[in-house]
């Protein structure tokens, strides 16, 4: 393993179990006992769970705590361009070197045991925080909660949900309450949880989760409550009151993720600067970004161009909760899928704003629907839908009947990475 890149001692990663989502903490622990138990000596965590919102909301965290002059590292995935986003050190991706270096050392001392390429991954981030100072650390739930990976942390300082819907189903259960029971397992012994708006029977599981670890639950709505007023976002609680600017990341969503960073950031800061900067300053990848340079925005032209990575039915309804908030202009959708996900859930709020989706199959992914499989399943919904055999075909042939439409290039994040890194010029 001397030597070798980080995509390199990756590839070989995966090649350690045969699921890729084998939902159990044994392996975990194991690997992280021989590594010397990193996971109890990483800074304080800032533990978030969720269906969607959750790295929105740790962007916003993020650059308030670092606004406030502090070192934070994070996880998150998955990764959009190149796996290095996934841990951020005091702030800065991991460089390549440390990367490797680390994803070496959990290879051999694993010894070729079965684990799975996230499992490992994670006890690599481990060990890379605990090596590297920092003052805080916002860890991301991979999947679920309860046996994900990232919930080996015994003591985190905070935990947050952000809300919760149907996703996973095939892993975490076929019910909203499953779901929310799985999710909710993040929640630990006096530990406070923040928790976002959530429909009637979710928030009954994690009050009674709560309420079993003795945990301070901090509930939208009765212990704090955000909302949008001639363009500026009012955020309130028992400490006080803040007029902020609306967050920098798009989408009507936003404001519910806004408001459990700001409850957070207030355990930990009360300096308006600190609170601004979590609205002003977050960056978040391939969630409602407007693409504005590039090979692809190039191509477009005169076109609106925008890149989102939603997959769920809840990002469906977000996405299109945002092109209804736009100005008109005739909207044209690219699109593609995994297999793993509710394909039908996730297109049919779109239906009344898509003139034509454009379907296709998403690069170097064995698990893609075919462009043919998408655009069957978007005519099931009455969208007029064709397929392209790329998304620059689809781009030149949309602009070439609507010079000034609006383009969304949708529907899952390795679609989206697949586009930043053509549109940036990086190899896929």
């Amino acid at each position: 393993m001397i030597n070798k890149s980080s995509d390199a001692i990756l590839e070989r990663m995966l090649t350690l179990h045969p699921k890729s989502i084998d939902l159990t903490l044994d392996r975990v622990y194991r690997l992280l006992e021989a590594l010397g138990n990193p996971h109890l000596y990483i800074p304080p965590v800032i533990h978030i769970a969720g269906t969607n919102g959750k790295g929105s909301t740790q962007a916003m965290l993020l650059a308030g705590l670092e606004a406030a002059g502090l070192r934070v590292h994070s996880y998150t995935s998955p990764h959009i361009e190149r796996f290095h986003e996934r841990i951020r050190l005091a702030g800065k991706l991991i460089s390549e070197k440390y990367l490797s270096e680390i994803l070496a050392h959990c290879y051999e001392v694993n010894k070729g045991n079965k684990i799975t390429y996230f499992e490992i991954t994670t006890c690599a981030a481990f060990l890379a925080m605990v090596e590297a100072k920092g003052d805080y650390t916002l860890l991301e739930v991979g999947l679920g909660g309860r046996l994900d990976a990232t919930n080996v942390v015994e003591k985190p300082f905070l935990t947050l949900i952000t809300p919760i819907s149907y996703d996973h189903e095939q892993f975490l259960g076929n019910n909203i309450t499953k779901i929310a029971c799985e999710k909710s397992g993040i929640i630990k012994r006096e530990v406070p949880v923040i928790v976002a708006q959530q429909e009637e029977k979710v928030l009954r599981v994690i009050k009674n989760k709560a309420a079993e670890n003795n945990s301070e639950i901090l509930v939208f709505g009765r212990d704090w409550n955000i909302y949008k007023r001639n363009e500026r976002l009012f955020y309130q609680d028992i400490i006080g009151h803040l007029d902020l600017p609306m967050p920098i990341l798009p989408g009507e969503h936003q404001i519910q993720n806004a408001g459990v960073a700001l409850r957070s950031l207030r355990f930990l800061s009360q300096e308006k600067n600190v609170f601004d900067a979590a609205m002003t300053k977050a960056i978040w990848p391939a969630r409602l970004q407007l693409l504005n340079e590039g090979k692809f925005a190039k191509l477009a032209g005169n076109a609106e161009l925008w890149l989102d990575g939603g997959h769920n039915p809840a990002a469906g309804k977000a996405l299109a909760n945002h092109i209804s908030s736009l100005k008109y202009k005739p909207t044209y959708l690219i699109c593609g899928m995994l297999k793993t996900k509710n394909i039908k859930g996730y297109l049919t709020p779109l239906a009344p704003y898509s003139k034509v989706l454009y379907a296709v199959t998403i690069p170097k992914e064995p698990n893609t629907f075919t462009a043919i499989e998408t655009s069957n399943f978007a005519r099931s919904v009455d969208i007029v839908s064709k397929t392209s055999a790329s998304v620059s075909t689809a781009i030149s042939e949309i602009i070439t009947k609507s010079p000034n439409a609006r383009i969304i290039i949708c529907g899952s994040l390795y679609l989206s990475g697949h586009v930043l890194r053509e549109n940036h010029g990086s190899p896929n």
